[in-house]
């Protein structure tokens, strides 16, 4: 298994509770909250350790929420590259309504970066990135934070020869299509960013698979996957694209399911599978992940039970 390191430059303390009925003006009396260590890579980290492999996790940290979320992490025996920060860590509320199920999510801001706090945190990555391995960046970025943060980092990467999985969002994910350099190897996007990059809804999976090839073709990333929710997920290599689906699952919270997918997704190629058998993991473990309660990641029982049944099949 070649090692793996997780980048979280804006993680969030995680808080999630359920109440009878969400209504205006009322004082709503919540269950006793779950908290949760949370961000993007922090999740991916998770999900790894949940299915039985073994990733660092470099992550920000900042005030009394840092120390909170570096003591969750320590108990979950999650090893932490910690990267202090000025501000407070961010704090991420999740509400199931119970009369109807629905769940409701406020993120509140997490610190503002300096340009200097991004040239340390790349050469804090640099100092830990594993040779020959992969390096995991998910999650938005911080205000303050270059756009070109992710090519940046690719190229410190790329100096370790370790291949960087990129699942990032907004102005940051934009940038991407002008810069042209250094590429990632693997580009991960939602429905909603593939329908933004493209200026249109990719409304069939023949549009889909055809805009994921065009951004092969471009050169934004060696491989492309773009993710369609209940309907699984497509990835395009090479002038080739897999499509993998799993039956549908009973949803309970939709919370960290593209993080379990790039977890799983990534320790399978850690561990030599090839690009099929990898997207075919990560759909697993998302349509895992949405059977779990609030914020919990991928169950390794859920998981076991679904690979049997995931249908994959070249497009």
């Amino acid at each position: 298994m070649s090692d793996i390191l997780t980048v979280t430059l804006n993680p969030a303390l995680d808080m999630s509770s359920s109440v009878d009925h969400v209504r205006p003006e009322d004082k709503l009396r919540c269950d006793v909250p779950d908290l949760d260590p949370g961000g993007g890579g922090i999740n991916v980290a998770r999900a790894i350790k949940a299915l039985g492999g073994k990733a660092r996790a470099f992550v920000a940290l900042a005030g009394y929420r840092g120390q909170q979320f570096a003591e969750l992490l320590a108990e979950e025996g999650v090893e932490a590259v910690g990267f202090r920060i000025e501000g407070e860590t961010r704090l991420s509320l999740a509400v199931i309504d119970r009369s109807d199920g629905q769940q409701f999510r406020f993120v509140m801001p997490g610190p503002k970066w300096s340009p200097e706090d991004a040239f340390r945190a790349l050469e804090t990555i640099r100092a830990v990135t594993p040779k020959g391995g992969y390096v995991v960046l998910s999650g938005s970025q911080p205000p303050g934070v270059p756009l070109h943060f992710p090519t940046q980092l690719a190229a410190v990467v790329d100096e370790a020869e370790a291949r960087l999985v990129l699942d990032t969002s907004g102005a940051a994910l934009k940038a991407l299509m002008d810069v042209g350099s250094a590429r990632q190897h693997v580009l991960r996007l939602d429905g909603a960013e593939s329908d933004m990059l493209a200026g249109r809804p990719l409304t069939s999976l023949e549009e889909v698979a055809g805009f994921a090839q065009s951004l092969v073709h471009r050169g934004v990333a060696e491989v492309v996957v773009l993710a369609l929710g209940a309907k699984g997920s497509i990835l395009a290599q090479d002038g080739r694209c897999w499509h993998a689906v799993t039956p549908e699952v009973p949803v309970k919270s939709k919370v960290g399911a593209g993080d379990s997918f790039v977890g799983a997704f990534t320790l399978a190629l850690s561990c030599g599978a090839d690009w099929d058998q990898a997207l075919a993991q990560g759909v697993v473990a998302a349509s895992a992940a949405v059977m779990s309660d609030a914020s919990n990641l991928c169950r390794p029982g859920d998981v076991a039970a679904l690979s049997d049944q995931v249908n994959l099949r070249l497009l």
